[in-house]
Parts: C-alpha cells; structure tokens; sequence
C-alpha cells in the first residue's frame, strides 16, 4: 500500500514538473487586446475600384458576435464547435468522438480542437503538431476562457481565422467574396463562409466557385442536423445560387497581385495601417483572358501537346489591363508572363521591317522567296516551300524567312537591334543573322510593350501596374508619374508597319486571330520543332503578346503561332472592353509620298550625317 502510494505521489510530482516546464513560458493572455489590431495590410482595387485582392494581414473591421446574423455564428459553431457554449475551453467529448472516428478511418478525419483551443493557437501558438503543443494549446485554452466570455472568445476567432484569398476575418472575407459586410449575408453565404475554415484554399470560391458551394450545402445539412435551421431553410438556402463578387471570380488574378505586392510594399514605406494599392488592372479584361487561356489549353485538340501559356494585354501607355501567367494559378503560381524567356521567332520580324522602312525601303519593293546562303548559315521556310519574288508585304504576312534575312542583311542588324531596345525589348539581342528569325529570348511582357508602339501612334509604351497608393483615410503615399512622351516611330513606318501587320491578320499566317468587327493588327512565330509558338498585336485600343509552349521547352504537337496562340488573341479580343475614347478602326494618318532615295543617302540619314 505504501509502494502504491509512493509511486502515486512520484506520478503526480512527474506529471507536475511536466506541466511546468511546458506552461513554463507561455505567453500572458491577460494582455490580448479584444480592440483590432494595426497591422498594415494591403487592399488591391482594379482601374474601377473593385476590390481584386486583400493581401499580408489585411482584416475588415471587428465585429461583436451580436453584430453578425445568428445563423452565421450557428454555420460556424455546427462545423467548428458544437458544444461551444458548453464546455470550459476543453471538449473532452469532442476529442472522445474524434478519436474515435479517426480510429474507425484509420486515419486523421476529425481534430477534436475547440474554437478556444482553435483560437489560442493562431494567436500564441505554432501550426506544428506535437503532443507537447496540443498540452500547451489546452492551457491556454483553458485561461482564454477564465479572462473573457464566450462571445468575446469567439468574436476573438471570427476576427483572425483565415478564410481564403488573402482574408483574415469574417468582415474582410465577406467583402472579398461578396462584395459587402459580414452583417448582411445570406444563410447560404453564412454556410460558405463557415465551410472554408475546414480548408480555406481548397474550399475558396476564388478557386472553384462548384466545390465551395458543395461545401456550403455540407455545412447546411450539419446545420439541419443539429437543429440550427428547419428543413425549409435548409432547401431553400441550398437552392439559393451563391454570386460571388467580380474581383473573387478571377482567380489567376493572383499572378498580377503577387508581380507587384513587393513592389506596394515598398512604395508604401513604414506603415502600420492598410493601405490601398489603386491598380491599371481590368477585371473585364483580366476575365477575359482567363477565359481565354482555359478555353484554349484545356482542349488537347487546341493546345495542340502544349502544357502551359501566358497572355499579358496593355493599354497604348503601357498600362497592365490582363496578365495570365499561366493556364492554373492554383496548381502553378509562376508567372511566365513576366518571367518566362522564350525565343520569339518570326514575332521578331516586325523590328526588322520597320528598321528596314526607316532604311528607306517600302512595302511595295520586291524581293526573292528563294533559299540562300550566307557561309555555313541558310535559313529556310516554316512550310519548306519557297515563293519566288514577292513584295515585302506579302513576305511579312506569309512570314517568310527568307526574306526577313534578305532584308535584315541590307538593313544592318545593329539597327535593328536598336530599334527592338527603342521600342521597348530590355533583353540581350545576340546581333547576327539568326536575330532577324527572332533566335533569342524575351518575356511576353517586353514584347507586348514593344508592339504597343505600333498600336499607340508611335510612342514609347512603358509597362506598367500601379497607378497610386493610398492610406485608407485617402491619404497619397505614392502617385505613377508618366515619364515624358517619347516617339519612336516615325508616321510612315508607322502607317507602313500597321499596313503590314493588319494585312497579316486579315489575310496572312495571323488571320485566325482577327477579330470580326474591328481593325486587327498582328504577327505569329513559332520556334524550331514547335518548342515556342507566339502571337502578339492589337484591336480595340489593347496591345496583347500570348505565348505557348511547355515548361521543359519540350516540342509540341505543331503548335505554331497560328494555332493556340491565335485562338487565345482572339478570343481575349473579342471579351474584353475597348480602352475608352480609343476607337477599334483607328489608323494613323496617310503619309504622302516621299523622294525615292539612295540607299547610300539612306544610310547615312540613319546615322546622322547629311541631310
């Protein structure tokens, strides 16, 4: 009996120094602040104002529990914590019910944590799980519920859970996801709100609008089940369409905030408010191309063996309207419309030819679609079929190779190279004669705003993505300024280039991408065994680059640029609005006829000397 005793006494002194030591250097919770906290999150609205995302630890104003519908708190409290209001912070039939559950799936099916327990973790604890955690959550549990009430327990957990998309609290995810205060959503809303705390980005309607309303009706049976809502409101509800908000549509949308976030942040400087990032982004447009690019790689018999694409659109400023780095954000967020370096092949030509017309040669010259040789060096055909003589019109629209290098070779490559890099290409140009078929690599992004030159009368585009950021009191932190307008394009190259690049599009390799209805501009390429197919141009006032391909630069099924490329342009041209006050059929103005000139006069008019 002594032994007995003494063992239990050694037990408990054991299982108290356990205790200690682990509770030892828990944190105070006396000094929890029920206020909300100041910590400088960021709001990203589109060119109209729509909230397009809410990032860092942006949260929406704090709610009581006497704030919210009843059937919010009953959706959160039937998924989370049904015995909320009964137990002291530990639910020992929760974590007997579970045990058994996970028991019977062989698996982790149920957590057994209580909203208090849930609470103290993301507010004290890490996300690991340990046995010595879980103890350390308990207690704290256990003294959160000894400090404040259920309701201030639970308005606590309301206002720092995670709910998906960059939203830290039931207000902020009800503005994200509806577009407006927790206070006023609807019992179906309630439920979808209550289903994402299980698994905010699986269940997020940003990323798949059917599986979270799947498991809204979930949270809506449970509810039934454990007496919430009647029957009638239960049918109801789950027959009930949810809308969600136009910013929490568009998913890939996640491609362009994650570009600029650091760069906001850094605008911003040292702040402990939100602040509010104005955007150039168009959620029609940006819909658009989303649309787009699913439509297209998501079909085999469209994506033609090509895994993945990118589409970025801009105004004639150069302003971001759409950027889609690829076919999913969610399974890959690498942006491959900023990052992606990829030959542009034939969409390169559009360089040499305006180069050769400020050289003094003209649409209508001619010259030979005949194979040629310059040493070791022979370019050939797409189609290995030759032509004969043609005017460099129609060499442009059929893109010949051939005689893009004939008239790079008279043009000189150093021009136009110069030409590429005054336009708006920053990559290196390896300058010999494989640069005039486009065998170096740029990023959609520098090829969309090299070709908004031809789109914008002959200006110099600079991409861009913030217009200005403010402090939620509507304080300027930080406004774009436009650099001063500069022309890099003379009005007959100009005028002669959309000659060319309308003719393409109307009648050459890009006439699958014209848009019925408006004046389309455009150019395709396609890079060696199909690894790289492009097409990038303009219609409506938008100036767009898509590119296609894998991510291995393994070959395609013969993916060229007329192919899915051209499919995405015209598909993201044909959704998305016109840039306003910019009409579809816009030309420049007819340029008279010049002097025929010597190509020696020519030349050195390009190099400064003479007249």
């Amino acid at each position: 009996m002594r032994l007995v005793l003494s063992l239990a006494v050694i037990g408990f002194l054991a299982v108290s120094a356990f205790l200690v030591a682990i509770t030892r250097d828990l944190p105070n919770v006396s000094e929890i602040d029920l206020a909300q906290p100041r910590l400088g999150g960021e709001v990203y609205l589109d060119r109209d104002g729509q909230v397009i995302s809410r990032r860092g630890a942006s949260r929406g104003v704090s709610l009581s529990v006497d704030e919210l519908p009843d059937y919010l708190v009953n959706a959160v409290l039937s998924v989370e914590d049904r015995r909320f209001y009964e137990h002291s912070g530990i639910d020992l039939r929760g974590v007997a019910r579970a045990m058994l559950a996970n028991l019977r799936a062989g698996r982790v099916v149920q957590g057994g944590s209580t909203i208090s327990q849930q609470l103290a973790k993301n507010l004290f604890l890490t996300p690991e799980r340990t046995f010595v955690r879980k103890i350390q959550e308990m207690v704290l549990a256990w003294q959160l519920e000894q400090r404040f009430s259920k309701d201030e327990i639970l308005a606590l957990y309301l206002d720092r859970v995670y709910f998906g998309a960059g939203a830290y609290g039931v207000e902020a995810a009800a503005q994200r996801y509806f577009g407006r205060s927790a206070r006023h959503v609807s019992l179906g809303e309630a439920a979808l709100l209550a289903g994402l705390l299980k698994a905010p980005s699986r269940y997020s309607p940003a990323n798949d609008l059917e599986r979270a309303a799947a498991r809204a009706t979930v949270v809506l049976d449970l509810m039934y089940e454990t007496g919430r809502i009647t029957e009638a409101e239960r049918i109801e509800a789950a027959q009930t369409p949810i809308r969600v908000a136009r910013a929490a549509s568009t998913p890939g949308a996640g491609y362009f905030i994650d570009s600029i976030e650091q760069e906001a942040r850094t605008l911003a400087g040292d702040r402990e408010a939100d602040i509010v990032v104005f955007t150039t982004l168009d959620i029609d447009a940006q819909r658009a191309a989303e649309n787009a690019v699913r439509s297209v790689m998501t079909d085999p018999d469209t994506a033609r063996g090509a895994g993945q694409a990118a589409l970025v659109a801009l105004s004639g400023d150069g302003a971001i309207r759409a950027m889609v780095g690829g076919v999913d954000y969610a399974a890959s967020p690498y942006n491959r419309a900023l990052n992606a370096r990829r030959q542009p092949g034939s969409a390169f030509k559009v360089f040499v030819y305006a180069s050769a017309f400020e050289g003094g040669l003209r649409p209508e010259d001619m010259r030979d679609d005949v194979p040629v040789s310059w040493g070791n060096w022979s370019p050939e055909n797409y189609n290995g079929r030759y032509s004969g003589p043609m005017t460099l019109e129609t060499a442009f629209s059929e893109s010949s190779n051939v005689v893009a290098a004939r008239v790079a070779e008279e043009t000189g490559h150093g021009f136009i190279a110069a030409l590429a890099r005054r336009l708006g290409i920053e990559s290196e140009i390896r300058v010999d004669r494989s640069m005039a078929l486009g065998a170096f690599e740029v990023t959609p992004i520098e090829l969309a705003t090299a070709y908004a030159a031809f789109a914008n009368g002959g200006q110099r585009a600079h991409s861009h993505a913030i217009e200005r950021i403010e402090t939620v009191d509507g304080e300027v932190l930080w406004q774009y300024e436009a650099p001063a307008a500069e022309t890099v394009l003379d009005q007959r190259t100009l005028s002669w280039m959309r000659r060319l690049l309308e003719t393409t599009a109307r009648s050459g390799t890009a006439r699958f991408a014209a848009v019925p209805g408006t004046v389309t501009g455009a150019k395709t390429g396609t890079t060696n065994d199909n690894r790289d197919a492009w097409i990038a141009g303009y219609t409506g006032g938008l100036t767009a680059a898509v590119w296609v391909g894998n991510d291995d630069f393994s070959p395609t099924d013969r993916a060229a640029g007329s192919g899915p490329p051209a499919a995405i342009f015209r598909a993201f041209m044909a959704e998305a609005p016109p840039e306003a006050g910019v009409p579809a059929s816009w030309t420049p103005p007819v340029v008279e006829a010049e002097e025929e000139r010597d190509p020696i006069s020519s030349l050195l008019s390009r190099i400064g000397v003479g007249g």
